[in-house]
Formats: structure tokens, C-alpha cells, sequence
């Protein structure tokens, strides 16, 4: 994948029953940061409609460059403190590249 294309992330956290409200208030307190970052095309974070627990954070950033520069920055932090705070039962992190782009460069 070339430094140019498109990537995105998408966080899966799971809340301990009765810490849900304080995760998402730590998982909202990256929204504001990111969007300011140089390179941040979208950046939310949303609660399941199925699962009061389970909560998503999802970016999108104009390359891996810009994201790898929000996965050093310092609201990073909140992941930390919320696995250390032991306010979560899983935290699954994925990055995805633009498949159409790798596609189209392997033709």
C-alpha cells in the first residue's frame, strides 16, 4: 500500500458492567483532538444500539502517515488509562487500507 492511499481504523471497546458512561466519556475526549489533527478525514465515537457496553471509535485519515501520528499522540493516553483503570473487558483495534487502490496497483 503506498503512502498516499486512504486508511481508516476502527477501536471495539467493551466496558465492564457499570463503567460504560465513563469509558464513553474517556473514548469522547479523543473526538475534538483527532478531528484537529492534520490528516483527519472523519473521527467518531458511537455507542452500540444492542450492547450498552460496547463502544466504537473509527477514523479515517488522508494516509497511514497521519494516522500513525494520532496512534503516538498523547490522547492515546485514554486507551492506556481506561485498560489500566481496568474500566474495560476488551479493547480489539484494527487498521484497513483502501482494498480498491491495492486492487487496481496488483493489476
Amino acid at each position: 500500500m503506498n503512502s498516499f492511499s486512504t486508511v481508516s481504523h476502527c477501536a471495539l471497546v467493551t466496558a465492564r458492567p457499570g463503567d460504560s458512561e465513563r469509558v464513553g466519556l474517556g473514548l469522547s475526549a479523543l473526538v475534538r483532538p483527532a478531528l484537529a489533527m492534520p490528516g483527519c478525514l472523519h473521527f467518531a465515537v458511537q455507542r452500540s444500539h444492542g450492547d450498552e457496553r460496547l463502544w466504537q471509535v473509527a477514523g479515517v485519515w488522508r494516509d497511514q502517515v497521519a494516522m500513525t501520528a494520532w496512534l503516538n499522540s498523547p490522547g492515546m493516553q485514554v486507551f492506556s488509562d481506561l485498560v489500566h483503570g481496568l474500566l474495560v473487558t476488551s479493547l480489539d483495534l484494527h487498521t484497513f487500507g483502501d482494498a480498491a487502490l491495492e486492487h487496481a496497483s496488483a493489476a
